[in-house]
C-alpha cells in the first residue's frame, strides 16, 4: 500500500534537516529536536480538527522539557558543592589518619622505653638479691668461725678458772683459820655460784643462738626503703603502660568511628544526590492568582512551603468550585453525614468567602442557645430556618463543600472539625471564651481607656492569665503581638483581637491557638510516657486515672470525671456510681470489672485530643509552708 504524498513530504523533510545536522559539527540534542518540532507544528496546522489537542499535547511535552531544563540546571551547583564537600572530608579523613599514625607512632616508642627501663630495674633488683645473698653467706661463715673461737676461749677460761679454784680450796684447806669461815659452808656457796655461772652462760648462749642470723635494724630499714621505692617505680611504669593501652584502645575506637561516620557521610551524600529536588518558584503563581502579583503577596507573606501549598489549592479549588452549577447527591449511605443524605441533583448556591463566614458565625451565636441536639442536626435544622426547607440541602452541600476546601480560614476550618467529629464544640466555645476573657483583663488594665498597654503591663497580664505557659510561650505571645526590641513603649492592645471580613484573626490569638494545640499534643504524650504502654497495648480505667493524678495532681474529681468519660465513652454517671462501688466493695471486685473495660491506647489519645484536655496545675504541686 502506497504512503500518503503528505506523509512522504514530511519525511523527506525531516531527512533533509537531520543530514544538515548531520553535518554540522556542533549539534546537539537540543537542535536534533527542531525538525520535529517543525514537522509536528505542520502536522497541527494542516489537521484542523485535532488542532486543540495536538497543541496541548505539544504545549505538556514543551512544559515538561523546560520543566527538566531547569531541573538540571539548579542542580550543576548542587553537585559541585557536593563534590567540593566530599573532597573536603577525604582531606580531613586523611589528616586525622595521618595525625593517628604520628601518635601511635610516639606511644610506641614511649613503651618501648618503658619496656627497657622496667628490663634494666629487673637486672638491678637480681643483682642486689644476689649480693645480699653472698653477704648473707660470708656473714653465717664468720658468725661460725667467731662462735667456735669464743667457745675454745670459754672452755680455756674454765679450765683456768677450775684449776684456780683448786688451788685456792687447796690454800683454804691448809689454813682454815685465815678466813675465818667454815670451809664446807664456802665450798658449798662455791658450788652454788658456779651452778649460776654456768646457767647463766647457757642462757647467754642460747640468745647468741638465736638471734646470731639477725641483720641489724638500720641496715633492715636501709634495705626496705630501697625495695619499696623500687616497688613504687614498678607500679608506676605498671600504671603508665595501662594508660598507654587505654588511650591506644580509644584511639582505635576513635578511628572505627571516623571510619562510620564517613561513610554515613558518604550514603547520605548518594541520598541527597538521588533524591534533591529543585525549590519551587513560588513567584511563578502570581501570573495565574486572580488579582496579580499584588495579592499573591498578600497571600504568601508570613507562611511557609506547606501553607502556600494549601493557599494554591483552596485558589485553585475556588476556581473549579464557583465552575460548579450543581452537586451530586451523596445518598442515604450510614457514612454519609445526616445533613448531606440526599440522592440527586443539587444547587450550587455559589455564597462569596464573606458571607459563609458570616452564616456561620450566626450558626455558632444560635448554638449557644441550643445545645442539646447533635451538631450535624443543629446545622440543618439552622439551614431549613434560614433558607426554608426546599434549599436547606443546597445550602448545607454548599456550606460543606465551602468549608472543606479553605483550610486556612478559622472559622471554616473549626466548623468543619466539630461538624465531622474531629472536634468537639467546648474546644471552640472555651478557646473563644479565653479569647475575650483576655481581652476583657486588658481592658481592666487599661484604666485611661485608651487602648494602649506597655510592655511590663502586657506581659504581666499574659502571665497572670495563664500560669503554666513557659516563658518562651510568654515572648512567642509578645513578639506575636507586635513587641520586639525596637518597638514602641506602648502598644494598642485592642488591635490583636480584631477579625477581617473573612474571619481570620491577628497573629495574636493564632498563636493563642497554636500554643494551645501544642500544649495538648505534649500533654497527651506526658501521658502516653506515664502509662508506659506502646500504642497498640490496651489501658484501663484505673490506669488512665492513677497516670493523670501523677502528671496533674491539680485535677479535681469532675474535670477527671470528663477526661475518663471521654476517655471510654463511659457516662459520667455511670463513673460516679463506679467510684463509690470502689468504696464500698472490695479491691480486686474492682480491678476485675475495670480490666473488662480496657481500651486500646491509640484510641483513648485519640479521644482525648478531639476533646478539651489541658493541663490544670503544674506536675508537682509546691509544699505547703
Amino acid at each position: 500500500m502506497a504512503k500518503p504524498k503528505y506523509l512522504e513530504q514530511l519525511e523527506n523533510y525531516l531527512r533533509k534537516e537531520l543530514l544538515l545536522l548531520d553535518l554540522g559539527t556542533d549539534s546537539t540534542q537540543e537542535l536534533r529536536l527542531q525538525p520535529y518540532r517543525e514537522i509536528f507544528d505542520f502536522f497541527i496546522e494542516d489537521f484542523k480538527t485535532y488542532k486543540p489537542l495536538l497543541s496541548s499535547i505539544k504545549n505538556a511535552y514543551e512544559l515538561m522539557l523546560a520543566y527538566q531544563r531547569e531541573k538540571i540546571r539548579t542542580l550543576e551547583p548542587l553537585k559541585a558543592k557536593l563534590i567540593t564537600m566530599n573532597e573536603d572530608c577525604n582531606e580531613r579523613i586523611l589528616a586525622m589518619r595521618a595525625e593517628e599514625k604520628c601518635e601511635i607512632s610516639v606511644l610506641k616508642k614511649e613503651k618501648m622505653n618503658l619496656l627497657k627501663l622496667i628490663d634494666k630495674k629487673n637486672e638491678e633488683k637480681v643483682s642486689l638479691q644476689s649480693e645480699v645473698s653472698k653477704l648473707r653467706k660470708s656473714l653465717a661463715e664468720e658468725y661460725l668461725r667467731y662462735l667456735s673461737e669464743r667457745d675454745a676461749r670459754k672452755i680455756l677460761i674454765g679450765d683456768l678458772n677450775e684449776l684456780r679454784y683448786q688451788r685456792e680450796d687447796m690454800s683454804l684447806a691448809q689454813s682454815p683459820g685465815v678466813w675465818g669461815e667454815d670451809p664446807v659452808k664456802l665450798t658449798l656457796a662455791l658450788k652454788m655460784t658456779r651452778q649460776d655461772l654456768t646457767r647463766t652462760q647457757m642462757e647467754l648462749n642460747t640468745m647468741k643462738a638465736n638471734f646470731g642470723d639477725v641483720v641489724p635494724r638500720r641496715d633492715f630499714e636501709m634495705q626496705e626503703k630501697t625495695n619499696k621505692d623500687l616497688q613504687e617505680q614498678l607500679d608506676a611504669l605498671k600504671a603508665d603502660y595501662e594508660e598507654v593501652c587505654k588511650e591506644h584502645e580509644v584511639l582505635l575506637q576513635l578511628h572505627m568511628m571516623t571510619l562510620k561516620e564517613r561513610d554515613q557521610f558518604s550514603a547520605e551524600l548518594q541520598e541527597i544526590q538521588r533524591t534533591s529536588t529543585p525549590r519551587p518558584d513560588w513567584t511563578k503563581c502570581e501570573d495565574v492568582i486572580a488579582g496579580g502579583s499584588e495579592r499573591w503577596r498578600i497571600l504568601a507573606e508570613g507562611k511557609n512551603s506547606d501553607q502556600l501549598v494549601d493557599v494554591l489549592l483552596e485558589e485553585i479549588g475556588e476556581g473549579l468550585l464557583r465552575g460548579k452549577d450543581s452537586f451530586r447527591g451523596l445518598g442515604y449511605g450510614e457514612d454519609v453525614p445526616p445533613f448531606l443524605r440526599f440522592d440527586g441533583i443539587v444547587e450550587n448556591k455559589k455564597p462569596s468567602k464573606k458571607f459563609v463566614v458570616d452564616l456561620l458565625q450566626d450558626a455558632w451565636k444560635e448554638r449557644l442557645g441550643d445545645e442539646k441536639s447533635k451538631f450535624q442536626d443543629f446545622f440543618f435544622n439552622f439551614l431549613e430556618r434560614r433558607f426554608g426547607t426546599n434549599d436547606a440541602m443546597a445550602w448545607a452541600y454548599t456550606i460543606f463543600e465551602n468549608i472543606k476546601l479553605f483550610r486556612t480560614n478559622e472559622v471554616m476550618s473549626h466548623f468543619y472539625a466539630v461538624l465531622m467529629g474531629k472536634m468537639m464544640e467546648s474546644v471552640y466555645i472555651n478557646h473563644k471564651n479565653t479569647v475575650a476573657k483576655l481581652l476583657k483583663e486588658m481592658t481592666n488594665a487599661d484604666t485611661q481607656n485608651e487602648g494602649l498597654l506597655t510592655n511590663e503591663q502586657f506581659s504581666t497580664i499574659l502571665k497572670n492569665f495563664f500560669p503554666l505557659k513557659k516563658e518562651e510561650d510568654i515572648q512567642e505571645l509578645l513578639e506575636s503581638g507586635g513587641w520586639n526590641a525596637n518597638s514602641e513603649d506602648v502598644l494598642n492592645y485592642r488591635f490583636l483581637f480584631i477579625e477581617t471580613e473573612e474571619g481570620q484573626s491577628e497573629p495574636f490569638v493564632q498563636k493563642l491557638w497554636e500554643q494551645y494545640e501544642k500544649e495538648k499534643e505534649e500533654y497527651l504524650q506526658e501521658i502516653k510516657q506515664q502509662l508506659g504502654l506502646t500504642v497498640n497495648e490496651t489501658v484501663t480505667l484505673s490506669k488512665l486515672r492513677k497516670a493523670l493524678m501523677t502528671i496533674d495532681p491539680s485535677l479535681d474529681k469532675h474535670t477527671l470525671r470528663a477526661y475518663l468519660s471521654q476517655a471510654f465513652l463511659i457516662p459520667e454517671s455511670d463513673l460516679l456510681e463506679l467510684e463509690k462501688e470502689k468504696e464500698e466493695e472490695e479491691e480486686e471486685e474492682v480491678e476485675v470489672v475495670e480490666e473488662s473495660a480496657g481500651v486500646v491506647l491509640h484510641k483513648v489519645l485519640e479521644r482525648l485530643r478531639i476533646a478539651d484536655t489541658k493541663r490544670m496545675g503544674p506536675r508537682e504541686l509546691e509544699p505547703t509552708s
